[in-house]
């Protein structure tokens, strides 16, 4: 079943790629974050001497991480993917010399 004929019009013109690159700058983004927030937990949570603290700043630095690194934000998509072009078979390239000879 095809859903993308029930979405509007503006949800069709939304991007949803992200190139190499991009992806790279997400993950390292999503690991420091992880690990900022972790550490900074930590530290909160053994000041504190409650656990539930350090899991409230981690799950905090979890969604932040989620919202800036999984949509495909402009600057995920700044190198564009070049594809190379298709390489013709041999057999389609000795049909089409025959042809130009005839």
């Amino acid at each position: 079943m095809d859903l993308e004929r029930f979405l509007p019009e503006a949800f069709k013109k939304v991007p949803l790629h992200m190139d190499f690159e991009g992806q790279k700058r997400a993950e390292r983004l999503f690991q420091v974050i992880i690990l900022v927030f972790g550490v900074v937990g930590f530290g909160w949570g053994y000041i504190c001497q409650q656990f539930s603290q350090t899991m409230y700043i981690l799950i905090a630095g979890f969604i932040l991480s989620c919202l800036l690194t999984l949509p495909p934000w402009p600057m995920f998509r700044r190198m564009n993917i070049v594809w190379q072009k298709s390489v013709e078979t041999v057999e389609s390239t000795d049909q089409q010399k025959a042809k130009k000879k005839k």
